[in-house]
């Protein structure tokens, strides 16, 4: 397969459920890749019919009593975004005859190093026919991805009339078969971990496999956060014929969202392993694949497809950015966060555009809000924070939970429920007033379980205010999903702007105590390390125990592999590992207790 040549070296990730929503339509004619999240079919049925309208496309609308409406809504909006795209595209190449703003502004944002630019400037030197400048934009200007994001744990069972439907109508499975039916090109990102069912039901779908021509119409993106486990699901997609077209290593904390944690692996080191094992990578996974596919009768390429390897989370500067592309070989580098105050590119309301402008390191912190029960980044005095604690203080507790995509809890009923629904919260509530606790004690326990906020809501509503679209039900606020990068970036910006301080033409932080990512990435690392300690401390297994030291020594690793590589530096070297030593000492000052054996 013929690697693309992307126009920029970085890309926007998925954020939340609204927030990237429509990333594509803002930024793909400038040759900005970006991800969709397609988790909300609700909300992409909204989408698409706001776009189609805007853009004269006809509409039909899927009802809820369509069979498999919620596959059929995803590749539809998928459709129409694709449409959209393409004819905003097309107008911007002949924008140039025109003097277009859009077609100056995507060649004033390509970096300066880009082929592209440079190979632009040389044929407008060398042609003064505008024909001949015309054939080499239509042949040489390349729109971004438009990628789709599904979480695989996001993957609850449906029912009709009360039967259960089979387990391709799984919510996952279907977003699947959404953006397997559609006419993308691109990518689907697959996050939070395996999920060998959902795994093997790519096979149903041929745009998976390559064709004659070696080209895959649709490919792979694994979302990984260490290598063991990105060679793990790369061997078992290729057992099934199926190649991970791209690697996304992302920090396990360090970053906006859910935060799943590794064990201590740091971005460094875990990028230093995929650098140094990507050709064996390569060569192991794609004879598993080669067996696989002539298994089944598909075609074979003759030499492996390609491979890439890209990185997101905490990146903030433009010497960062290079330094990850330089030192490691990515092909791209994920800007997410700085993206939320840049309504050119994301789509945040303007409220919470102001909320995150203001905010600072100690409103961003690692929550447990979420239903999953995993980490979730989050920023203090949010909108959906403050509706929450309003129910909360009129001992109305919990969310009417009206689109249960995060619903998993099978504790009291055989459907499964949201651990932030009112109905979850008010049983255990009442359970919790039989204990016979004393008032602290009470009061813990309540608020572990009222933490949980209702995200699909919180996470969707930014797109539904920010457009005027109606809102039913109760009133939810947006719960808005930054990482610590945040604290460093204070105000709105255009998107011109933004890719300026990527490529180091322009500088947007103001603030000058902004840690190296590796260094803020660390010490979250040691945070959490220690609260972990602190909480299995009074309940220590064997397990626990071994869970512990294993981290604490991953944690060591990978500051030794840091003052290695800050030894190096030529900038900034002294209070680097400066820091350095100072999260050393933390973490040596983090004891893990010691079982007692009877």
């Amino acid at each position: 397969m013929q690697k693309k040549n992307n126009p920029h070296s970085f890309h926007i990730p998925v954020m939340g459920l609204a927030f990237t929503i429509d990333s594509p339509i803002k930024v793909a004619k400038y040759g900005i890749s970006s991800v969709i999240s397609i988790v909300d079919d609700i909300l992409i049925e909204r989408m698409n019919e706001y776009y189609s309208t805007k853009f004269k496309i006809p509409f039909n609308a899927i009802s809820t009593k369509v069979e498999d409406y919620r596959a059929k809504r995803i590749t539809s909006y998928l459709n129409t975004v694709d449409t959209i795209v393409k004819h905003t595209f097309e107008n911007l190449k002949k924008g140039f005859e025109e003097k277009s703003s859009d077609f100056e502004k995507y060649m004033e944002m390509l970096p300066d190093f880009s082929d592209l630019k440079q190979s632009f400037a040389k044929t407008i030197q060398h042609n003064t026919l505008k024909e001949n400048i015309s054939n080499w934009i239509h042949s040489n200007l390349k729109t971004g991805n438009i990628d789709v994001n599904i979480m695989t744990k996001l993957n609850k069972p449906n029912y009709s009339k009360n039967e259960l439907l089979p387990s391709e109508y799984n919510d996952a499975h279907a977003a699947l078969r959404g953006f397997a039916n559609s006419n993308l090109e691109s990518s689907v990102v697959l996050s939070a971990g395996m999920n060998p069912r959902l795994y093997s039901y790519f096979e149903n779908f041929n745009d998976f496999f390559p064709d004659e021509n070696n080209f895959l119409k649709k490919k792979i993106i694994l979302k990984v956060s260490d290598y063991r486990s990105a060679l793990i699901q790369g061997k078992f997609l290729a057992k099934k014929g199926l190649w991970v077209s791209e690697y996304r290593i992302e920090s396990g904390l360090n970053c906006g969202g859910h935060a799943f944690a590794s064990d201590g692996y740091l971005m460094g080191p875990i990028l230093e392993e995929f650098k140094l094992n990507k050709e064996s990578l390569i060569i192991e996974v794609n004879n598993i694949l080669v067996n696989a596919l002539k298994s089944k009768g598909k075609h074979v390429p003759s030499a492996s497809l390609n491979l890439d390897i890209t990185v997101q989370g905490g990146v903030g500067t433009s010497e960062e950015h290079e330094f990850l592309i330089d030192n490691y070989n990515v092909n791209s580098v994920g800007w997410g966060t700085p993206f939320l105050l840049v309504p050119e590119a994301s789509t945040v309301d303007s409220k919470t555009i102001e909320t995150l402008k203001l905010a600072k390191e100690k409103d961003l912190y690692l929550s447990n809000i979420s239903p999953l029960g995993v980490p979730f980044n989050s920023l203090r005095g949010n909108s959906n924070e403050i509706f929450k604690n309003k129910r909360i203080a009129n001992n109305k507790a919990g969310s009417s939970c009206p689109k249960k995509f995060l619903a998993s809890n099978k504790e009291y009923s055989e459907r499964v429920i949201c651990t932030a629904s009112k109905k979850y919260q008010t049983i255990k509530l009442n359970e919790l007033k039989n204990e016979n606790l004393t008032s602290s004690e009470y009061s813990k326990k309540a608020t572990q379980i009222t933490d949980k906020a209702c995200l699909c809501e919180g996470l969707s509503n930014a797109a539904l205010i920010d457009y005027k679209l109606e809102r039913k039900g109760e009133e939810q606020g947006v719960a808005v999903c930054p990482g610590p990068n945040m604290a460093y970036f204070s105000k709105e910006l255009s998107l011109k702007e933004m890719v300026s301080h990527i490529y180091g033409k322009a500088n947007v932080i103001v603030s000058e105590n902004r840690p190296h990512m590796f260094i803020k990435e660390l010490s979250m690392y040691v945070d959490y390390f220690s609260n972990k300690v602190e909480e299995l401390k009074d309940s220590l297994t064997n397990k626990n125990e071994k869970y512990l030291t294993t981290f604490k020594h991953n944690l060591n690793d990978g500051i030794e592999y840091y003052h290695s590589l800050f030894s190096d530096f030529e900038i900034n070297k002294e209070n680097l590992l400066m820091d350095l030593e100072h999260l050393k000492n933390r973490l040596f000052n983090v004891q893990i207790p010691i079982l007692v054996k009877v």
